[in-house]
């Protein structure tokens, strides 16, 4: 992708407006995953250490817009950033109007979903965004699926909107498992529903050489080749999507592995009896919470054989530990395989950290529905306006070389 990137710019003495993705876990008024605020750092420091006088902003949960909401409060998080920085980080609460911050200093404005019309990307609060910087700069992957004012509308106002080196390191981290991956390139999908990853799965069709299904999705392929699921969770009205999703790749010759045994309770509970049973054995009132061992040995061998691996979603409910095992040991086959792996989504980033293995895994992404959407080949509204700007800014630039 062409785009300008932040590392390419002189930022001493500008004033750098930076979208980041800091939409964290808070406990007890505190950040209890600082994974995401970590992976930032690079980007803050090489503005910092320019001389920058740097303004974060990012959004946290889901408060209802253009209200203040303590519970989606950025305070927690602009401390735990300013413990990561060495630093004070003050928390600006009123900022669209104007933001204090000198040269080599940061700040963290409040919750940009306190500001209405935010999720509408509408056009006036954009500029008042764009009016607080000389260089807008785009760092937020996670966000870049969504126009909305402080991702793509702030970046068509800035005077100049560039990639920060997050950004772009997500970006090539993608490219190289998909445009032109080290095969085979296998890919691994869990979580609960088809109808929110067929065009994930129609998409990796075409790119993989293996794909693996686990969690809940499986389920419904499972009961659309006569499997017995029990009282497990099915979406019947995407069986013949999934029927046909079995054809084709049956087609092309591509492997579907699907569940062989599975980890069952009569209910989803920290409490309930877990019991390890072969698909033939899954009795009508059992839900599928897990893949069993026999599943995960059969994966494990297909990762073990792949030198690049794309994986979105856990096995089971990992959160239980009694119905965990499976995300566990496909997570270690992962870590243990040698393949350069991409990792994607809240749920499997929590399962890594869960079992200690993130530092074992080549690049977690810190997207969900972005990292999706740009495995399933769809323009990404954030990157298409840096791309759009930066091909408005080379006619300029050519013209100066010249002069």
């Amino acid at each position: 992708m062409n785009m300008l990137r932040m590392t390419d710019l002189n930022l001493s003495d500008k004033r750098v407006l930076i979208r980041e993705d800091f939409n964290v876990p808070i406990h007890r008024g505190a950040v209890s995953s600082d994974m995401r605020l970590r992976a930032a750092l690079p980007t803050l420091h090489n503005a910092l250490q320019q001389g920058a006088a740097v303004i974060v902003m990012s959004h946290l949960g889901r408060p209802k817009e253009g209200r203040f909401d303590p519970e989606c409060s950025l305070a927690p998080v602009a401390a735990k950033l300013g413990e990561l920085l060495g630093r004070p980080v003050p928390l600006c609460s009123s900022w669209l109007d104007g933001v204090a911050c000198d040269p080599g200093s940061a700040v963290l404005c409040e919750n940009v979903r306190f500001n209405s019309g935010e999720q509408a990307n509408d056009e006036s609060l954009a500029r008042k965004m764009a009016a607080l910087c000389d260089v807008f700069v785009m760092d937020a992957f996670a966000t870049a699926h969504r126009a909305e004012a402080s991702t793509q509308g702030v970046a068509r106002f800035a005077p100049v909107a560039c990639a920060g080196p997050l950004l772009i390191t997500e970006i090539e981290a993608l490219e190289r498992a998909l445009d032109n991956p080290a095969r085979p390139l296998v890919a691994m999908v869990g979580g609960s529903k088809v109808s929110s990853k067929l065009a994930i799965l129609e998409a990796l069709l075409d790119k993989v050489d293996s794909l693996i299904l686990g969690g809940a999705i499986a389920n419904t392929f499972l009961a659309a080749v006569g499997g017995r699921i029990g009282s497990s969770f099915c979406e019947k009205d995407m069986l013949g999507s999934a029927r046909r999703l079995i054809d084709r790749a049956h087609a092309k010759g591509t492997p579907i592995a699907l569940p062989l045994d599975v980890t069952v309770a009569k209910e989803a509970t920290r409490t309930a009896r877990a019991r390890g049973v072969w698909l033939s054995q899954v009795e009508p009132d059992d839900l599928i919470l897990d893949v069993g061992p026999a599943t995960t040995s059969e994966y494990g061998r297909i990762l073990a054989s792949a030198k690049t691996i794309i994986w979105n979603g856990p096995m089971g409910l990992f959160e239980i530990d009694a119905f965990g095992e499976g995300t566990r040991r496909v997570a270690g086959a992962v870590a243990r395989s040698g393949a350069y792996s991409l990792v994607g989504g809240g749920e499997t980033v929590a399962a890594l950290e869960k079992y200690g293995l993130a530092d074992r895994i080549s690049y977690i992404s810190t997207g969900g529905g972005a990292f999706l959407e740009f495995v399933e080949g769809k323009t990404l509204p954030a990157l298409a306006v840096l791309e759009e700007r930066t091909r408005d800014l080379t006619p300029m630039i050519a013209r100066a070389a010249s002069q």
